[in-house]
């Protein structure tokens, strides 16, 4: 069957489109406190749906730097009096709060608030006292904020995100305070507040605790250096790796993105596509102005947006300081509600539509700040792109709701389908069509090169294997009415319960004309020929058997039609089903749709199926070593493409029907009927199914570090080739389906009945630039099931002709739950 696993889970199609939410927030470095029921519906009546708060006020900041001097003051006159080898004291302990500390207090108020812890602490300091002060700050505020009944907060980022040795310490101190918060703010939701790259915005903060920090011997200095694109992301994965440990908490630490003026390469806004986002940020400085002086956001990020928003769970949109709400302390400054349809000056289109170049940037950043027209005109932007979000694809349609949702494959010879299953792929408005074209033309060419029929009427012989409720049993009609070739149909199918609807359709909806049979493919002997059927077969010359063997009741069918593929293409044994049921296939001029199939592979970065999975295996021993269908959304491809090595990779292929040399020799392996039988490459086999194992290893090579967690498996087919078969017709070109990213579009565009196939690993696999990934995959039988086994390495270049193995991943094996047969 088409995969269709995915299945039930894609049972929900939605054919209207729908506009996306934007949650919009307001976030003031410097906002009055506290945040009142007054700001807070003010804040909802101009169009914002959330507000920021800091956790502690101006006087609790106040006393912990007073705190600070008077410790370092007692540093210093003991090391006046005592020299250099004194000890030490102990860093001071900051009081418990006290009400002027805080604006917060517990109340209906909290669940429409995101806390912000205090942007003055310096978590990655390498003044011991900075950083354990530092911490202090935090432990304090998450205890208090979760006392509250803050579920949302955000925690300022690293201070620098480089790897040198100094910094890189400062970010395992920093991974190791969040890990630390975790524990404290039980159920907290909490987002690290990153730039998607380079350095943050230069901020200007009275009291900030970096510069108390006192220079100490191991602190290297900072250096001028040029701008590292994946350093900022780097740093992430240092902190999620770190978290990671604490499993039940790898869904609470997210990020909030700090979108840039200029975007990066497309490379890095994929990557942070794949990260768990919870916020996206604008400043002021991320805008661009019109003609008309409002603010507008380039091409570039108005499609960033758009793809970002289509994730299954979409980022909260944060606009920092970008003014007051209005109306607080001005009611002549109220504003109208931000619902989408301003002024055409105020989205007039920028006559700048891409990112500026580094030196726009700094002369914006360099000009001074011209008051607004409009208070609120960045929200009322932002809603009008809420308002023409693009129209979703039909693949976005379908499978709404269940990107990157895990599923297990089907087990297609052992398991029963259900009703519902079949009915949501036959809603496939592409796969039906393109199997119809394919039996069509085999239809026409068989009957413009006049080849002898398997049927005694002369209608070539079509048969389904695995017919369900018959959706291709209906397409072949079809093909035979427009070719006006007749056909003489019969259909398969093993299921008991789809069995009755096959019977029903044929007294309903094709008026009797099909040979409905229940069989497993593979048991069935063929066509069931009438006496004089076989008569009239041998005057004819037709299905005569070989010399000295009796004629048979059994005929042969002389186009096989199935639709046995999975996620991988063979993953749902649809070279077994075929092998099994080639020998009702007419010898000379039998033709199977499909005639052939490829699976293809590439690396990929997944951090939310890695969670997923990880959270399985605590009670699923088998979670790390399952192949999962799963409409992959939230992930970065890490290869490159370059000569020879392109980002997704041909791994094998199947063809059919295969030479009957092939099949006599399985045929006598099986059972041991072949001297020194009853090996086989795999333990506890006889190697009748030994034609089908395949390997494949692949290079990739990856310009970007990255992370690996899993393979990403796709697959071709061809169901039919006109020009192979010596076709004559206009529409001899291949008919093709394709899943893969970059080739379905133009073989078989909107195409849904497979989701693509991911091959997790155990552990993340971490590589640095200018690596490449090898990628070997075995496919493996006893004979009594199939199943996979995949492994990946990384190799770094330190000589022209030398390279150093960096990592290596555990083998991942699905034999446990292979594919029965």
């Amino acid at each position: 069957m088409a995969s269709e696993q995915q299945n039930s889970a894609a049972t929900a199609d939605n054919p209207d489109d729908f506009t996306p939410t934007f949650y919009v927030g307001h976030h003031e470095s410097r906002r009055p406190l506290p945040v009142t029921d007054f700001v807070l519906r003010q804040a909802q009546d101009v169009g914002y749906d959330m507000l920021t708060s800091p956790i502690t006020s101006p006087y609790f900041h106040s006393r912990v730097l007073t705190l600070l001097s008077t410790h370092l003051a007692e540093l210093q006159a003991a090391e006046s009096s005592d020299g250099p080898n004194s000890t030490t004291p102990p860093a001071p302990i900051i009081p418990p709060l006290a009400p002027v500390d805080t604006p917060l207090t517990p109340g209906d108020t909290v669940s429409q608030l995101i806390a912000c812890v205090s942007p003055w602490i310096d978590l990655c300091s390498a003044d011991p006292l900075i950083s354990n002060i530092s911490r202090q700050v935090l432990n304090i505020e998450i205890a208090y904020a979760a006392f509250c009944g803050i579920s949302n907060i955000i925690i300022p980022g690293p201070r620098s995100y480089s790897s040198s040795a100094s910094d890189y310490d400062g970010l395992t101190q920093y991974a190791r305070a969040i890990q630390e918060a975790l524990t404290i703010g039980g159920y907290m939701q909490m987002a690290i507040s990153i730039p998607m790259y380079g350095p943050e915005e230069a901020k200007e903060m009275t009291g900030d605790l970096v510069p108390f920090a006192r220079t100490l011997p191991t602190a290297g200095k900072s250096k001028a250096k040029d701008i590292d694109l994946f350093e900022s992301w780097d740093a992430w994965n240092l902190i999620r790796s770190m978290v990671f440990f604490e499993r039940t908490s790898t869904d609470r630490v997210t990020t909030a993105l700090g979108l840039p003026r200029q975007l990066p390469t497309e490379s890095l806004q994929s990557r942070w596509f794949a990260e768990p986002l919870r916020i996206l940020t604008f400043t002021p400085n991320t805008f661009l102005k019109n003609k008309g002086g409002h603010p507008v956001l380039s091409k570039n990020h108005q499609h960033l947006i758009a793809r970002y928003m289509r994730l299954k769970q979409p980022p909260w949109l944060m606009l920092c300081d970008v003014g007051p709400i209005p109306g607080l302390d001005d009611p002549s400054a109220l504003t109208q509600t931000a619902d989408g349809f301003p002024s055409p000056s105020a989205v007039d289109d920028v006559s700048q539509t891409t990112s500026p170049t580094p030196a726009e940037a700094m002369e914006h950043a360099q000009r001074p700040t011209n008051k607004l027209k409009d208070p609120a005109a960045h929200l009322i932007y932002i809603r009008w792109l809420q308002r023409h979000q693009p129209i979703r694809t039909t693949i976005e349609r379908f499978g709404a709701g269940y990107q990157d949702y895990l599923q297990a494959p089907l087990q297609p010879l052992t398991d029963n389908l259900e009703s519902v299953t079949y009915e949501v792929f036959e809603k496939d408005p592409v796969k039906y069509d393109w199997y119809e074209r394919a039996i069509a033309q085999a239809l026409q060419d068989w009957s413009e090169k006049r080849k002898p029929t398997s049927s005694a009427s002369g209608a070539v012989v079509v048969a389904v294997a695995g017919s369900g409720r018959g959706p291709l049993v209906t397409r072949a009609l079809k093909a035979s009415a427009t070719t006006g070739v007749p056909v003489e149909v019969w259909a398969v199918e093993k299921n008991p319960n789809a069995y009755v609807l096959l019977q029903r359709h044929n007294e309903e909806d094709w008026g009797g004309v099909v040979n409905v049979v229940k069989s497993d493919m593979r048991a069935w002997k063929g066509p069931l020929r009438s006496g004089e059927q076989i008569g009239q077969a041998v005057t004819t010359g037709q299905n005569l058997p070989p010399q000295g063997i009796p004629a048979t009741p059994y005929g042969k069918v002389d186009i096989l039609v199935s639709e046995l593929l999975g996620s991988f293409a063979d993953n749902e044994l649809s070279p077994e089903c075929l092998d099994g049921v080639q020998h009702v296939l007419a010898p000379q001029y039998g033709i199977s749709i499909p005639s052939s199939y490829t699976a293809h592979l590439t690396p990929i970065l997944a951090p939310r199926l890695h969670a997923d999975i990880s959270h399985r295996a605590i009670t699923d021993d088998t979670a790390t070593d399952t192949p999962y269908v799963v409409l992959l959304h939230a992930i970065d491809y890490l290869a490159t493409s370059v000569p020879d090595h392109p980002r997704i990779q041909q791994s094998w292929e199947f063809v059919h029907p295969l030479p009957s040399t092939t099949l006599n020799i399985a045929e006598a392996r099986r059972g041991g009927g072949v001297s020194g039988g009853g090996g086989g490459s795999m333990s506890g086999g006889d190697g009748a199914n030994e034609h089908n194992t395949r390997f494949a290893k692949h290079k990739f090579v990856c310009k970007d570090r990255g992370v690996v967690h899993g393979l990403a498996g796709y697959f071709e087919a061809v169901l039919y080739d006109g020009s192979v078969a010596g076709g004559s017709t206009a529409e001899a070109a291949k008919v093709e389906l394709s899943t893969r990213p970059d080739t379905i579009d133009a073989k078989s565009k909107d195409m849904i009945s497979w989701f693509p196939i991911f091959f997790p690993l155990k552990s993340p696999l971490y590589y640095a630039d200018d690596s490449e990934l090898e990628v070997s995959i075995w496919r493996q039988t006893d004979d009594r099931k199939v199943w996979y086994e995949w492994l990946v390495e990384a190799f770094v270049m330190v000589g022209p002709e030398k390279r150093l193995r960096t990592g290596r991943s555990e083998m991942g094996s699905s034999r446990k739950v292979g594919c029965l047969m």
